[in-house]
C-alpha cells in the first residue's frame, strides 16, 4: 500500500493510503475516543459522533472512524471546536443512561465511562425524558439491559458478520430506539445461539453473561461437595483480568487461586477432553467402517448444536452424539467418581469454568440428565471466575503455581488442552484415529494441516490406512457454507470441527474483553494478535506434555478398564453421548 504525507496537531506523518482518520491517528500515537468502532471496519456507519475531529478538504466535523485520510490532509483532534462536540456527544449518550455503574458487572471495563473521562463529559447537564427501557434475562446465558444501551450497533454487527443470523436489530425508530431481537422477544425466543459474541463487542453493560455466582454461594453454604472443572481455554486469558499480557498462560496460578476458593477438588476439563476424543475417533471410525452416517462433525460447542438445531436440522444426524467434554467429565464425577469415594450424587456440585456462555443452556438442556443426577450444576465464564477471585481479596499475580488434584482424574494429555482452539479438536481426533488404524503413533505427531485461525480450512488427512478429507470452520457464517454442501449431497468431507467462535474457545464469548483503550500495556494490534497469542499459549502447554495423546492417558484407561469397558459401549452412551432436537422452535430473523 502506498503511503501518504498527512499532518495530525501540526506534526508530520506517513501513512498508508487507505486508513481512516482514526486508524491513522492511533498508528501515530493518538487516541481519538470511539463507542460504535470495534476493530477495522467493524463500525455502525459513525453512530456514536464521539469521535468527530476536523479535517481539512471536509465541511465541518467529520466523523474520524469512516473518514479517509488523504494526502496532504490536516487533521485536528483537540481544537476547541471539536473537543466540544464530542464532549456534547458523549453528554448526550449520558443523559439517556442508567447511572447504576456500582452495581454494574461491567464496572472497570465499560468504555462510556472510559470515554467520558476523555472528554470531559459533566454529569446531568441534559435533563429530560427517557427511552423506554427492557429488561431480558429469561434465558440461562445472556442478559438484556437496555436501560444502558447506547445504540452504537456493535452487537447487530457482529451477530450478522460472523454467523450471518441478524438475531439483534433496531426496534422502533428515532427516540425511542432500542437493540433486541426481532419483535422485541426475549433470547429465549428468538433463534440466538447465545454464543456471548454480542457481549463481548458491547462497550457497557447492555449485554452481559446471566452470573451463578450466587449459586456457586449457595452450593458452598450449604456444605455441598463442590467440585470445580477448567475448559482449556481459561487459563489462556485469565491472566489478562489480573493485568497480565494476552496469551500469557496461568494454570498453576488459575489451580492455586481456586483451591483456596474453597472447592473440594480442582480439576482440568482436559480429561474430559481426552474422553471425548476416545468417544469420538471412535465413533468416526465406526461410521467409515459400518456406512454410517458422513460427514461426521463434531459436537462439543453449544452455540453450534443450538445453531444446527435451529437452522439445519437436516444435518443433525451428522452430528457426533458426543456430549461436550464438561458434561461428559460431570457425569463420570457424579457416577465413577462418586461411587469410588462413597459420595451420594446429589451431595456432588458440579462448577464448569467455561470461556462461553452458551455453556450455561447447555448444561439446562434436557438431555444432559443421567438417572435424575444433572450433569453439571453451575457454569461460570472466565470473567465470573475473576470477579469471584478478586473478590476473596487473593493477589492472583503472587500465587504460586499448583497442580490439578490428581485423584481419578487428574491426568491430561496435550490433545485435550488444543481442544480451546479452532482446528484443535480436529487434531486431538486425528492423533487417536492414526493409531487404531495403524496401530502405531504418529511421526510428527502434530497435525498443522488444521491449524490456523482462518475461518474455513481444509485438508487431505494420510492415516496410513486410509486417506480422508477434512474441514474445520469457525463462526456460522463460514460453517454455512460447509453445511449447504451437506444438504446438496457434495460434500467431499469425511469428517468436520465445528466451532460457534471465531477462533474457537479462546474467543469465546465469556472470555476476557479485548479492548485497546483499556489495555494500555499491549500493543495497537491487540485486536489482530490476541486470538493468535491465546490459541499459542495452548500449543505452548501442549508441547510441554509428556504425554500428547487421548489414548495414552493412564487414568482414561483406567476408566474403561474398570467402568466404561470400552469406547462407544452401552454404559459409556448411557453417560457420555446425547440426542438432538430436529423440531425446535423457528423464530423470526432479521435478513
Amino acid at each position: 500500500m502506498a503511503k501518504i504525507n498527512i499532518k495530525i496537531e501540526g506534526q508530520p506523518y506517513q501513512v498508508e493510503e487507505g486508513l481512516t482518520i482514526l486508524e491513522a491517528a492511533r498508528e501515530c500515537g493518538y487516541e481519538i475516543p470511539t463507542l460504535c468502532n470495534f476493530n477495522h471496519g467493524e463500525c455502525s456507519l459513525a453512530s456514536c459522533r464521539v469521535c468527530l475531529v476536523e479535517a481539512t478538504g471536509a465541511r465541518g466535523l467529520v466523523a474520524s472512524c469512516v473518514y479517509p485520510v488523504a494526502e496532504g490532509m490536516e487533521i485536528k483532534i483537540s481544537s476547541p471546536k471539536a473537543t466540544k462536540a464530542r464532549r456534547i456527544s458523549v453528554e448526550l449518550l449520558l443523559s439517556n443512561h442508567s447511572f447504576h455503574c456500582q452495581q454494574c458487572d461491567k464496572n472497570g471495563h465499560c468504555e462510556l465511562l472510559h470515554v467520558a473521562q476523555m472528554v470531559g463529559a459533566r454529569e446531568g447537564k441534559f435533563f429530560g425524558e427517557k427511552t423506554e427501557t427492557f429488561y431480558d434475562d429469561v434465558n440461562p446465558s445472556i442478559v438484556r439491559d437496555t436501560s444502558k444501551c447506547i445504540l452504537c450497533g456493535r452487537c447487530v454487527n457482529r451477530c450478522a458478520s460472523i454467523h450471518g443470523t441478524g438475531i439483534l436489530g433496531f426496534e422502533r425508530r428515532g427516540f425511542k430506539t432500542f437493540v433486541s431481537p426481532a419483535g422485541n422477544r426475549g433470547f429465549d425466543e428468538s433463534p440466538c445461539l447465545l454464543c456471548g459474541q454480542c457481549v463481548n463487542v458491547c462497550p457497557t453493560g447492555a449485554l452481559m453473561e446471566k452470573s451463578e455466582i450466587n449459586k456457586l454461594d449457595e452450593a458452598m453454604a450449604k456444605g455441598k461437595f463442590v467440585v470445580v472443572q477448567t475448559a482449556p481455554a481459561v487459563r489462556a486469558a485469565l491472566g489478562e483480568e489480573f493485568g497480565l499480557p494476552v496469551g500469557t498462560p496461568v494454570t498453576g496460578k488459575m489451580v492455586a487461586a481456586l483451591r483456596r476458593l474453597g472447592f473440594n477438588r480442582v480439576y482440568d476439563t482436559n480429561f474430559g477432553a481426552d474422553l471425548t476424543i476416545m468417544e469420538e475417533a471412535n465413533e468416526l471410525l465406526s461410521r467409515i467402517k459400518n456406512g454410517g452416517t458422513l460427514p461426521m462433525i463434531t459436537s462439543c460447542s453449544p452455540g453450534w448444536v443450538n445453531y444446527a438445531e435451529y437452522f439445519y436440522p437436516e444435518v443433525l444426524d451428522n452430528l457426533s452424539s458426543c456430549k461436550s467434554p464438561h458434561q461428559m467429565q460431570g457425569a463420570i464425577i457424579k457416577s465413577y467418581f462418586a461411587k469410588e469415594k462413597n459420595l451420594d450424587p446429589k451431595d456432588i456440585c458440579v462448577v464448569s469454568i467455561m470461556p462461553c456462555t452458551a455453556k450455561k443452556f447447555e448444561k439446562e438442556r434436557k438431555e444432559m440428565e443421567v438417572d435424575g443426577n444433572r450433569d453439571v450444576d453451575i457454569v461460570l465464564t472466565t470473567r465470573e471466575l475473576a470477579r469471584v477471585i478478586k473478590r476473596s481479596g487473593i493477589n492472583f499475580n503472587k500465587l504460586p503455581d499448583e497442580e490439578f488434584d490428581q485423584d481419578i482424574m487428574g491426568d491430561y494429555t496435550g490433545a485435550g488442552v488444543i481442544f480451546g482452539v479452532t482446528g484443535g479438536v480436529m487434531e486431538a481426533a486425528l492423533r487417536t484415529a492414526y493409531k487404531v488404524l495403524t496401530g502405531s503413533e504418529r511421526k510428527p505427531i502434530e497435525f498443522t494441516e488444521v491449524r490456523g485461525l482462518a475461518g474455513v480450512k481444509e485438508a487431505e488427512i494420510d492415516l496410513g490406512a486410509a486417506k480422508i478429507k477434512v474441514a474445520v470452520a469457525s463462526g456460522m457464517k463460514n460453517a454455512s457454507k460447509l453445511l449447504d454442501e451437506i444438504k446438496a449431497g457434495t460434500s467431499p468431507y469425511t469428517f468436520i470441527e465445528i466451532m460457534c467462535c471465531p477462533g474457537g474457545c479462546i474467543n469465546g464469548g465469556g472470555q476476557p474483553y479485548v479492548k485497546p483503550m483499556l489495555m494500555p500495556n499491549e500493543e495497537n494490534d491487540i485486536y489482530e494478535t490476541y486470538r493468535t497469542k491465546r490459541a499459542n499459549a495452548l500449543y505452548s502447554e501442549d508441547e510441554r506434555q509428556k504425554v500428547r495423546q487421548s489414548h495414552n492417558n493412564p487414568q482414561i484407561i483406567e476408566l474403561y478398564e474398570k467402568y466404561l469397558g470400552e469406547p462407544n459401549s452401552h454404559r459409556a452412551h448411557e453417560l457420555l453421548h446425547t440426542t438432538y432436537n430436529k423440531s425446535r422452535e423457528k423464530y423470526p430473523v432479521r435478513k
